[in-house]
């Protein structure tokens, strides 16, 4: 409409007022065309006064008083922390985002504390409730609720994400190869597995591609987890309709590896030495020097002893991903934010507070080591083209694979085969 106005006020016989009343008729298309971010007031939109002084107020009373109405582990049940650490969240949340710093409005009403709004975000995250739910009884309605949940995990993402998701620096690295070489597994840097997330709000144009052997719409989550249950890798963001093979080539889980950044390991077992840590997989994963797998049909008492070993140890991850979701009902109901970009900053905040929560329930300062000493580096070295594709052969060389979980059969065997339990020798090995 607005270039046929145009076209008017270019080519018609009228004077020179009918060509400014088609400019003015155009200009006026075009700026009802474009739809501003923020309205303002819409006439006839009806106010609703919540008492969101009265809310605060109730929210410290019940918690944060010298004598609370609910005590500690109400709110560690609640919002799945203890309060030192979730005040020490709201502090540094409140540094970085302006957005939570109570202020007043240009009505001089006086907005929500930073409190208020990490405690509704927490609880969105805790429970996975709708948005509307939690105007009742903390008076903050259902866009802002929601404004206040991608703000927070947009923001916590931002603050604590490069600490709490990362490589193991060389002395985490130690004491995790310490801990699996104690539960029959030297040189086991952590197990690896993928999870899907439900993307109930997924566009229709693209649930051809995030639809897979699920059924659903879904997102996968690459991660490795350790024993204590802390996540050290995470790749998230991939369409469902790819399996764990797909994910793996695309996830950069070996780029430090590969890379030369990576911590040295070396270790020894059945008597041959290896120079490259590996993590526990299932039976989908490739033929890897860096991933061990069970096997599928064991025959003899030594394969029957082994299977049996890798798949308890490799149920790290898999109560890593149930604990996780445990944690957070947001991830265990489908999502319903329509972009992607949400999805993934909800993903990586509840796995940030995941650690943070392990973390601190051990009695381990936060944080734990400092900016300087972070594995990841500013700048780090790049190594040339030759010793890349080296790295790479070597990450996926089968023969080594082999080798290596032929020697962890002996080394299971002489570890658990002997005893009297149900795998105990009785025959032919």
């Amino acid at each position: 409409m607005a270039m046929r106005y145009m076209k008017l006020s270019n080519c018609g016989n009228g004077g020179s007022k009918g060509r400014d009343d088609d400019v003015e008729i155009a200009a006026t298309v075009l700026l009802l065309q474009t739809k501003r971010r923020w309205g303002g007031s819409i006439a006839g939109h009806k106010t609703y006064k919540r008492d969101r002084e009265g809310a605060n107020k109730m929210l410290n009373a019940q918690y944060f008083v010298e004598r609370p109405l609910y005590n500690s582990d109400h709110f560690r049940r609640r919002y799945r922390m203890r309060e030192s650490l979730f005040l020490w969240i709201v502090n540094k949340v409140t540094e970085a985002d302006p957005y939570f710093k109570q202020k007043r409005n240009c009505a001089g009403q006086l907005g929500f504390s930073p409190l208020h709004k990490c405690m509704i975000a927490i609880k969105m995250l805790a429970y996975g409730s709708i948005a509307d739910s939690l105007d009742e009884h903390l008076q903050m309605g259902e866009s802002t609720v929601l404004e206040t949940l991608k703000r927070f995990v947009r923001t916590i993402v931002n603050v604590f994400g490069e600490e709490w998701i990362r490589p193991p620096s060389e002395v985490e690295l130690q004491h995790i190869l310490k801990v699996n070489e104690a539960r029959g597994f030297p040189g086991m840097i952590g197990s690896i597995d993928c999870m899907h997330w439900e993307w109930s709000s997924c566009p229709t144009a693209l649930h051809g591609m995030y639809k897979g052997h699920k059924g659903k719409a879904t997102v996968i989550l690459e991660a490795v987890v350790t024993e204590d249950l802390r996540f050290w890798h995470v790749y998230f963001g991939l369409p469902g309709s790819h399996n764990d093979i797909n994910v793996l080539q695309r996830s950069p889980v070996f780029d430090d590896l590969a890379n030369g950044r990576a911590p040295p390991v070396e270790f020894t077992v059945n008597g041959n030495n290896y120079n490259m840590g590996y993590y526990l997989a299932d039976g989908i994963y490739p033929d890897w020097a860096t991933l061990v797998k069970t096997i599928s049909a064991p025959m003899s008492n030594k394969h029957k002893v082994y299977a049996q070993t890798q798949e308890a140890r490799r149920k790290d991850v898999e109560r890593g991903f149930g604990v996780l979701q445990a944690k957070w009902k947001i991830l265990h109901s489908p999502a319903r934010l329509w972009h992607q970009e949400d999805l993934n900053c909800i993903m990586r905040a509840c796995i940030i507070l995941h650690n943070m929560i392990i973390m601190d329930e051990k009695g381990v300062d936060l944080p734990i080591i400092h900016e300087s000493e972070w594995p990841g580096r500013e700048n780090p070295p790049v190594c040339n083209i030759a010793e890349f594709i080296d790295a790479q052969t070597y990450i996926r060389n089968k023969e080594t694979c082999h080798n290596l979980r032929t020697d962890l059969i002996e080394h299971i065997w002489g570890l658990y085969g002997s005893g009297t339990g149900p795998f105990a020798p009785n025959g032919s090995i």
